[in-house]
């Protein structure tokens, strides 16, 4: 099997390396570059990346890449994986979602050599990494001040993109119409099949979010012929579908009192929440407007009139019209 280039350096057949892609000086003297472990396997088969931290406050993705390295045997691997646990470096230190130029990385691909600085590390990220593969897994979280139950999104109407979310074997598969801009939409452009993780919340570690991460990987490497091994899928497990969702939004202010948790299945109508005054005295309800599962929540009980609550991805009521982009919770506003 020959080397693998990247970086202007050779990776041999079975061995592993991390290689520094040159992003930026910083204002210190510093060098901000992109880190890529290369693990190159002994016998030649697919390649794929997985990505954390696209967005800077979203550090789970870090941990996620740490386990599944760990996992894997150099020896033993057919193929090529590229692990970047962090992406947006920027955003990293800084807690924060976005770049220094206050531009959201996953709106910026595919990036350009001549533009922001978003835009060049996208571009960077992008050609360096991404297009040298034919697959890849994205790894998000919710945004500040809210969780999202572990779940992957896909196209529409992309057998191979549903067959490797169905080897990940989360609780939920989320088909939406892809945003302009994502990581997603160019990698679609250039043939490569990216499924895109949610799950937990940003600058936290939450233990079962990761854990499915991990394990869901590893079946998707296992059943794309990279690893011969990887976690069962418990035999009564079967993903949730749905290709549609919506926010439920508080219909007064005050203090948020939940009674469903992320994960619950809901009837229209059901009550998921109360919203009360401070001592009590005054209770609004708030109610499921679709059959449905709970995907993601706001962590903050103080509440004002139409802030979002609840996120429920509908299970029951068919999706009327085209299937429509799904917003990241930033854009929710």
């Amino acid at each position: 099997m020959t080397a693998f280039e990247i970086g202007g350096k050779a990776i041999a057949a079975g061995t592993s390396e991390t290689i520094e892609l040159e992003v930026s000086l910083l204002a210190n003297n510093t060098r901000m570059n992109l880190p890529v472990h290369v693990v190159h396997g002994a016998m030649p088969g697919p390649c794929m990346f997985i990505s954390g931290v696209v967005h800077g406050d979203e550090i789970q993705g870090v941990e996620i890449v740490r386990r599944i390295l760990a996992a894997l045997n150099v020896a033993k691997l057919t193929g090529t994986l590229l692990a970047v646990p962090i992406v947006n470096g920027f955003g990293f230190l800084n807690h924060s979602r976005y770049m220094p130029d206050r531009r959201d990385l996953n709106r910026e691909f595919p990036g350009s050599e001549r533009g922001s600085l978003a835009s060049l590390l996208a571009d960077l990220f992008f050609s360096e990494v991404v297009k040298r593969a034919q697959y890849g897994i994205d790894f998000h979280t919710a945004a500040l001040h809210r969780s999202n139950l572990p779940q992957i999104r896909i196209a529409p109407d992309d057998k191979q993109l549903m067959a490797l979310a169905e080897a990940f074997a989360p609780p939920v598969i989320l088909t939406s119409k892809l945003r302009e801009g994502s990581l997603r939409e160019s990698a679609k452009e250039n043939g490569i099949k990216v499924i895109l993780y949610e799950g937990g919340e940003a600058l936290r570690f939450e233990e079962s979010a990761i854990d499915v991460a991990v394990k869901g990987t590893l079946r998707v490497m296992k059943s794309i012929g990279m690893i011969a091994d990887a976690p069962a899928t418990p035999s009564h497990f079967a993903p949730v579908h749905s290709s549609s969702s919506t926010w439920l939004r508080a219909p007064d202010g005050g203090i948020l009192h939940s009674v469903r948790r992320s994960g619950d299945k809901v009837g229209k109508g059901e009550p998921v929440g109360v919203i009360s005054d401070p001592l009590g005295q005054v209770q609004v309800p708030v109610y499921a407007e679709d059959d449905g599962i709970i995907i993601g929540r706001t962590n903050l009980p103080i509440v004002n009139r139409g802030d979002a609550l609840f996120h429920v991805a509908r299970i029951k009521v068919k999706t009327r019209g085209p299937v429509q982009p799904m917003a990241d919770e930033d854009e929710i506003i």
